[in-house]
């Protein structure tokens, strides 16, 4: 058997498992119960958390600090840059950055990438693009497809191209479309301040949750 395949099938006797299409860099910390699945790459400095699962094609660059509990859907690359909290949810094919005005011929170095972090429990839709230097409030849940362009409050559904907030989202994922407390599970979330209509466009913000 190849040594580099043995290596790997070694690494994940350990407590989390690693497809041998996959290439695990050195430095790499991975937490118990995660799974890697085919064709991913994790670059060196890279910390995942524990019972992660990473899909196919994904790419971790290097020092991406990721949480427990993440689920990273097929074709995500995470750049340098950014941070994912506990219990974020990445769909297929959506798209991270780090530099808002990238040359081939100029690289600017990882001392200036822009800093994206995504809060606990948020989501981001299949194709949705999180332009750099933004963040992704707790809960917040990004539509398929969307823009991101500034940061995101907390709770916040976010759809279009630029992204705008157009509602709530309570933490089992159902919308709050009549009051702050959610129909399914019957958390009540406070601070849901105002739904202003205007320019085609909704203001919204949150502060704070009680169960």
């Amino acid at each position: 058997m190849d040594k580099n395949i043995e290596n790997r099938n070694e690494r994940r006797k350990i407590d989390y498992f690693v497809h041998e299409s996959s290439y695990i860099d050195e430095n790499v910390m991975i937490g118990e119960g995660t799974k890697i699945w085919h064709f991913c790459h994790v670059q060196s400095g890279a910390r995942i958390g524990k019972y992660c699962r990473l899909g196919q094609n994904v790419n971790i660059a290097n020092n991406v600090v990721i949480g427990d509990n993440v689920k990273i859907q097929n074709n995500v690359s995470v750049y340098e840059g950014v941070e994912l909290e506990d219990g974020v949810f990445c769909g297929p094919s959506c798209v991270f950055t780090n530099d808002l005005t990238p040359r081939a011929k100029f690289p600017k170095g990882r001392q200036n990438y822009r800093r994206t972090i995504v809060r606990e429990g948020a989501s981001i839709g299949a194709n949705a693009t999180i332009v750099c230097g933004h963040s992704i409030g707790k809960y917040a849940m990004i539509a398929a497809g969307a823009v991101v362009t500034k940061d995101v409050p907390d709770y916040a559904l976010v759809v279009g191209t630029p992204g705008s907030v157009v509602g709530a989202v309570c933490e089992c994922g159902n919308l709050l479309k009549d009051g702050n407390q959610c129909k399914v599970c019957k958390r009540e979330i406070n601070g849901l301040v105002r739904i202003v209509p205007g320019m085609g466009r909704t203001e919204y913000s949150t502060r704070g949750t009680n169960q």
